[in-house]
Order: structure tokens, then sequence, then C-alpha cells
């Protein structure tokens, strides 16, 4: 893991007067540019050729004569062969020279090794270094072995397929779209060998993945995405926050889930089983009665974060539920990192942030006024690793 140190002595050399902020373009970048814009930064997106037309077209920033945003939010793109092509010495070179904090989001640790991100990323992040690899679920330290730790609740794990005797779900990778899902679901151990049999046949899945597929129970009820903020600086108010809650479309279970049971039945054999890719978001809230208990859990998942992750978390991360009919919340998935659905957020932000700060306030948003905060306290070590 890259010393702390050494990203605090980068900073020495950082203009703090022009800080920039940079993210690679893709899944929330637009709230974080956006957010970024809001609280005065220039922007930067890192993107991938083929994929660059949203950051360096469509949304680009226009600004007029006094430098104010009157259009778009990417002040800057950089197009690369390969998102991974961030990690030469001259691109990192170039992203200290123009004073960048880095946003990690979901795509910067998926396109790049986890262990490069780790030990030879030399550029100042906001967020926990050492906490993105707990994302990968099978990790000896992943995101279960923090939640055991903490004490908080999660769907019980089923160590194999022949001990199932309920509803369950099957996490593992798609075989053919490696960043998504090949998820299904099964309720006897005949199923489960039935189904993952004609996914398997499909190429959806592969037999390597389904040895090491997590099975856990399922729990009946609404999925609820948490986006918090922990900042390490403040000092009036509280610490955590909750800006907002999402939850997610997926394909094709959402097509799925608008048929009548009669349709669904005639489904072909390809169209039966729903796939479960994330292709959107939505915005929700939370019954009133209900917000105490998450702001419980989250504090346990921060405090639990400090012992075992030390400094602990830093800035966004999404905490994703279902809840039960007893109003019990389990943690099926964490990110510690800015969220995959806060794009629900841009400009207009979510009313969990925007009342708690009395303005428009997104994930994004909150992530720049963290940085624009420090710099002006002279506290910029604090939040980056």
């Amino acid at each position: 893991m890259l010393d702390r140190k050494v990203v605090t002595d980068l900073l020495e050399k950082y203009d703090r007067s022009r800080i920039q902020v940079g993210v690679i373009g893709s899944h929330s970048a637009l709230d974080v540019c956006d957010g970024s814009v809001d609280e005065g930064f220039r922007t930067l997106a890192v993107c991938q050729k083929g994929r660059e037309l949203v950051y360096d077209r469509y949304f680009k920033a226009k600004r007029g004569p006094t430098g104010t945003v009157e259009r778009g939010m990417v002040d800057e793109t950089w197009v690369l062969d390969k998102f991974a092509e961030i990690m030469k010495p001259e691109n990192q070179a170039k992203l200290r020279e123009k004073n960048v904090i880095f946003v990690p989001n979901r795509s910067f640790t998926s396109y790049v090794d986890m262990q490069e991100i780790e030990d030879n990323f030399q550029v100042p992040m906001i967020g926990s270094r050492n906490m993105l690899r707990s994302e990968e679920r099978g990790e000896q330290q992943d995101y279960y072995w923090l939640l055991e730790k903490a004490g908080l609740p999660f769907p019980k794990r089923i160590k194999d397929p022949s001990d199932i005797d309920g509803l369950c779900i099957v996490k593992l990778h798609h075989a053919e779209k490696k960043l998504e899902r090949g998820f299904f679901t099964a309720a006897t151990p005949y199923e489960f060998q039935e189904k993952s049999d004609d996914l398997i046949t499909q190429g959806v899945i592969t037999d390597a993945d389904l040895d090491n597929a997590r099975i856990e129970e399922y729990i009946i009820g609404p999925v609820f995405n948490f986006d918090f903020f922990y900042s390490p600086i403040e000092e009036e108010g509280s610490p955590l926050e909750l800006l907002g809650i999402d939850w997610r479309f997926e394909s094709s279970l959402d097509g799925h889930v608008r048929l009548p049971a009669p349709q669904q039945m005639s489904l072909s054999e390809k169209q039966k089983l729903p796939e479960y890719t994330v292709v959107g978001h939505n915005s929700c809230t939370l019954r009133e009665s209900l917000l105490e208990k998450v702001f419980k859990i989250a504090e346990k998942f921060v405090d639990a974060s400090k012992e075992h992750y030390d400094p602990g978390i830093i800035g966004a991360f999404c905490l994703q539920t279902c809840v039960d009919k007893d109003m019990n919340f389990y943690i099926y998935d964490v990110a510690p990192r800015i969220g995959g659905g806060t794009n629900v957020h841009v400009y207009v932000g979510h009313p969990y942030g925007n009342s708690l700060w009395r303005s428009n306030m997104s994930t994004g948003r909150r992530t720049a006024l963290e940085i624009r905060r420090a710099v002006e306290a002279d506290r910029l070590e604090e939040i980056v690793t």
C-alpha cells in the first residue's frame, strides 16, 4: 500500500489555489464533475477511446468571459486507448502538474489493476485507498469480513448448493460482460443445478465462476442504497451525513417483473432467466421512523472501518440494503467510494443532502465541498490517501 506520507509529500508541491478535480469518465463521473463546478473547481474526465463523447461533446463545459460555467460540467477530457493507461508515469505526472485531486469510482477500480492503484498510483485521492479492495467479494478481508467484525446484518451465506432450503441468490460474474452480473435465484438444490446448467449453456456464466460463487439467503423486500458521506474534518455538525437514497433498474429483471405471470411462463428458454445488469437508478426516500436505525448501522460501519482500515472511511460511501417485512435491514453490498446511483442527484441534489446543507447538495458536490473546505482550513492532507 502506498504510504500516506508519499501522498502528503506530493500535496506539498500542489498549488492549492488551482486544484482540479479528476475522475475516470464513467460510472458517476457526471455527478463528480457537476458538483465540482458548483464548488468552483475545474474538472477533468479521463476517458477511454470510443467512450468519450458524453464527456467531450455532450456535457463539455462552456465558460464565459469571467470563467463562470454557462453550460455543461466537464472542462477537460483525456482520451486514452484504455482506462488502465492512467497508470503510465507520464500520465500520473500530468495529473500532478494540474494539481488534480482524484475521485475514485467503480470504473477506476474495475478497469485498473487494484494492486497498481494501491501501490503505484501516485496521485492524491479523496477517499480511502486501502478500503477499495474490500469491495471484491472473495478477498480475505472483503466487505463481508468487515460487516461481520462490525456486528452488522447481512444475508446468511449458504456454503453448499445442497444446503439450499429456501429462496437464495447466487452471486457471480457474467461470463461475457465481465463487469456485470451473472446472478440467478434458486429455492432448491435441483433448481440451482437446472438454472446453472442453462446459464452455462447460454454462455452467461462459467463453471469456474460458479465454483467460486457466493450463495446467500434472498431477502424479500425493497432495495435501498444509502449514499453516505463521512467527513474527518467536520467539527460542528455530525461527521456522518446521509445525502441520498437510490434504487436500481436491472435488465432484464425489470422487464420480467412488468410481465403478467402467464406471459412470464410462456417465455423461451433463452428469455426465461432474467439478468441483473444495472442499467440505471432512481431516487427515493425512507420512512422517517426507520432513519435512526439506518444511521446506527452506518455509525457502526464507520467505527469498524477506523478500527480495521486506518484511517477508516473518508468521504462518500454507499451501503446497499434490503429491508424485510419486520423492518430489519440487511446489507448485501458495500461501495467504499462514491456509489453508482448518485447521478440521480446531479444538479438538483437530493432531499436529505439539500435539507442538511440548505442548498442543492449531491454526492458529487459534497465531495467537492469537502475538498474546498479542506483547502481553506489547510487540512487537505486529512481527506486524501
